[in-house]
């Protein structure tokens, strides 16, 4: 599957180290790499359908990317879509308010027929843009019965909602950031931890680096501002169990 690395924190944190370390990991995932981060006041999305440690870039995209206090990165291995730059994380757009969303996504969405009419609408083929087409659409659909921008409270429930909604059947761990909150959820056991810093938090796949990392809470989406924990969810308990079908899908990837 994918890996995913996120950061939260309340003061800039030099996250070079983090992204060198992640971004090894691409020789097992090698389908592509993205990151979002802010460069000079500005949000940029830097992503590639190749394995990251075969890019020209990387080396010097890590090295000037200067300290985050919000930051989401990815790597790639297809399950769903083809090889190509619209199949690569971070997906991203604006909601009918101004305000940019933007997911990473690890797993596959075996079931979940309200993603099905954006076959036809997604600019690639995976299953984490209909995703992220779904999320905005629910979104749209609250900012047009208010008639105004949703409040914190409001886009929180939004997406504690999509969570209980897609997690029945589906490995569905994401992280999500609005541009204030940063979402963060799994659903299968042993796939995200966090490392927490005098700052804020650090959250990936795997450990990065040699400090201490706990297991993220299971079955649960936790919204993270400044640094803190901000707003916890609904404890829903759809658990994904892999199948021996998913087992022996991930053994023939050499997983």
């Amino acid at each position: 599957m994918c890996e995913l690395l996120g950061l939260c924190a309340k003061a800039p944190v030099d996250v070079r180290g983090y992204l060198k370390s992640f971004y090894s990991h691409s020789v097992h995932h090698p389908h592509g790499w993205g990151l979002i981060r802010e460069q000079d006041g500005q949000t940029e999305i830097i992503k590639e359908p190749v394995c990251a440690t075969g890019s020209r870039i990387i080396s010097e995209t890590i090295r000037k990317t200067k300290p985050q206090t919000h930051m989401l990165a990815h790597i790639r291995l297809a399950t769903v879509g083809a090889k190509k730059y619209n199949n690569c994380h971070p997906y991203t757009g604006f909601d009918a308010s101004g305000r940019q969303w933007t997911l990473i996504h690890n797993g596959t969405i075996y079931s979940g027929v309200q993603l099905a009419k954006y076959l036809s609408k997604q600019s690639g083929d995976t299953d984490s843009e209909r995703v992220f087409l779904y999320m905005l659409d629910e979104i749209n659909r609250e900012i047009m019965i208010n008639n105004a921008p949703l409040s914190a409270e409001q886009r929180w429930h939004i997406i504690d909602k999509i969570a209980i909604t897609l997690s029945p059947r589906n490995k569905f761990n994401f992280m999500i950031y609005d541009g204030e909150f940063l979402y963060v959820h799994k659903n299968m056991k042993d796939t995200l931890v966090y490392k927490e810093l005098d700052e804020g938090f650090v959250f990936s796949t795997q450990p990065v680096d040699d400090g201490e990392w706990s297991s993220f809470p299971m079955t649960q989406v936790l919204a993270y501002s400044e640094g803190k924990c901000v707003f916890e969810g609904t404890v829903h308990k759809h658990e994904f169990v892999p199948t021996l079908d998913y087992i022996t899908a991930l053994d023939a990837m050499n997983i």
